[in-house]
């Protein structure tokens, strides 16, 4: 199937002009959102049932805890929800989830993965669907809000030990932000043909004698969260390729717009936040630089392989084509969203890799729903400590001092994922009961379990479709990664946000590297190169390279 360049650059203009418009509108109200000091009467309701104090300001740790305490009931309560599905209302006769899938499915929800190793429309009734992972779809995103607009508030705040309330935090994300946008996402969806009913699943006789099920079901509404929060898992097992979840190019178009709509809107926030516009279009520079960049080399990847297979369109929808495939699988795997409309096992080689350096890249181009723009935060971070060494004075952010403490909760933010990704793999392809779970073999079937722990520990949730992840090996290694590599970087911004805000102003001289404009986003743009390629080289050239060589 051919890829036609002059489409793909239309498709990529339509959503620059319509993102393009609905930044700064969104950003302000982003903004406005998380320093309002207002509450609407569904929030003091859920406070006051809670018992939540909204006043009360917390302290980092304390911030911290609030979080992980969230999580882990929240895991714990879709766990037992999967277990006790027969029990439950709208279960469409389907029982006990296997506890080891309940287990994996329950992690990868929470934290905004979506890794689905189940068939979703064959195991799972509306019930847990919609009052299971629906909710956490909103939930998890909220938390992602949450995170980076504490870390903005340390670097904005001054001498002082707090970074504001969670709690308050969450529920604005998802009642005010995530909430409003899905219900009219979701009309667009089902005005471009996503289904949304209560119909379940009904069989046709066909008029050869032949019997056709025809799926149904609540589609639109988890379709829209499933894009907008960036979390990817979809309610049928072909994910965004089947044709109840993205009907056809309009659709599809949509999809892509709606991943893309708040982690481009947030620098925005981020430039209000701080009082000066120019950090926010720093940082839009460059997530929109590395997004145009991967959407052009994805397009070549696709057009210039010549093997029979993916020339004839193999794992490339047909309604939707290269260009669709092209423009879906760069914003899925750019950001945190997982969610695929084409078998990306069926990929070309070098297609397929380029998926998995975007997730290297720690998806900040632009990234999840929050998350994505406190990791570029925090690489910023590093760009300015090494300009700071190359002009010889003290690495500043914002005013903000860039010492030992800051780069070593930095070094290790680096660390995290590269470890989970490289060690779970290394781990999986020398224990022939776990690389039997990908028995491709050769280079592929390196590149399928590299891309599983890189998709895991990156929070992403799209898969190379030949692995088996059912098992209780694997299911436990992959929700390990999904949980430490949603977690322990969470930790370190936030520990990061207080050594921040209980810093002073420093007042910029005429010596401080100044943090915006095309030379810092260079430099930015140069030091999420230089990590990834130093850190995840060796194994790309013995998976997608290799093989790519041998095609």
């Amino acid at each position: 199937m051919e890829l036609n360049a002059f489409a793909l650059a239309t498709q990529v203009a339509v959503l620059i002009v319509a993102l393009g418009a609905l930044h700064q509108p969104l950003g302000a109200y982003l903004a406005k959102t998380f320093t309002s000091h207002k509450h609407l009467a569904v929030e003091r309701g859920l406070y006051k049932l809670s018992g939540v104090d909204p006043a009360a300001d917390q302290h980092w740790k304390v911030y911290l805890r609030s979080l992980l305490a969230f999580s882990i009931v929240s895991i714990v309560v879709l766990f037992i929800f999967q277990l006790l599905q027969g029990l439950l209302p709208f279960n469409q006769g389907l029982g006990a989830v296997d506890p080891w899938v309940a287990m994996n499915t329950a992690v990868s929800f929470v934290t905004n993965t979506n890794w689905q190793t189940y068939a979703p429309e064959s195991t799972l009734g509306f019930g847990v669907q919609m009052l299971g992972l629906a909710v956490q779809n909103f939930l998890s995103a909220a938390v992602g809000l949450a995170v980076v607009v504490a870390l903005i508030r340390g670097l904005v705040r001054a001498e002082t030990a707090t970074l504001g309330n969670f709690w308050v935090d969450l529920s604005r994300g998802a009642i005010r932000v995530l909430l409003p946008i899905s219900v009219v996402g979701a009309v667009v969806l089902m005005i471009t043909g996503v289904v949304q009913n209560w119909g379940g699943t009904d069989i046709h006789t066909l008029v050869t004698g032949a019997q056709q099920t025809v799926p149904g079901g609540p589609v639109a509404s988890q379709e829209v969260i499933k894009l907008l929060g960036t979390n990817g898992g979809g309610y049928f097992n072909a994910n965004s390729a089947h044709p109840f979840e993205n009907p056809n190019a309009l659709s599809n178009l949509f999809e892509v717009f709606l991943i893309l709509l708040i982690p481009f809107s947030l620098p925005a926030m981020y430039g209000r936040l701080v009082g000066d516009k120019r950090q926010g279009y720093t940082l839009l520079t460059v997530m929109a630089a590395f997004w145009l960049i991967s959407t052009a080399l994805m397009g070549w990847a696709l057009a210039a392989f010549s093997g029979t297979g993916t020339s004839l369109g193999e794992g490339i929808e047909q309604r939707l084509g290269a260009n669709g495939t092209a423009l879906f699988a760069t914003a899925t795997t750019l950001t945190s969203t997982g969610a695929v409309n084409a078998a990306h096992d069926s990929l070309p080689p070098l297609a397929g890799g380029l998926g998995m350096v975007n997730m290297m890249l720690g998806e900040i181009a632009p990234g999840g729903v929050g998350s994505g723009l406190y990791g570029l935060m925090v690489l910023s971070v590093v760009a300015v400590f090494i300009g700071g060494l190359m002009v010889g004075r003290t690495p500043e952010m914002l005013g903000k001092k860039v010492g030992a403490a800051q780069m070593k909760l930095v070094a290790v933010y680096i660390l995290v994922t590269p470890t989970l990704v490289l060690l779970g793999t290394a781990i999986t392809v020398s224990i022939p009961a776990l690389s039997a779970a990908a028995p491709a073999e050769g280079p592929h079937g390196f590149s399928e379990v590299l891309y599983a722990f890189t998709s895991a520990a990156n929070n992403n949730g799209s898969a190379f479709g030949g692995i088996t992840s059912s098992g209780p090996g694997l299911a436990t290694m992959l929700a390990l990664a999904m949980f430490f590599g949603r977690f322990l970087p969470i930790a370190l911004v936030l520990a990061l946000a207080g050594s921040f805000a209980k810093q002073r102003k420093i007042p910029n001289t005429a010596g401080t590297l100044a943090t915006h404009g095309p030379l810092f986003a260079v430099l930015l743009g140069g030091v999420c190169l230089v990590l990834t390629a130093l850190t995840y080289f060796p194994a790309l050239a013995l998976g997608p390279a290799a093989e790519g060589l041998l095609k």
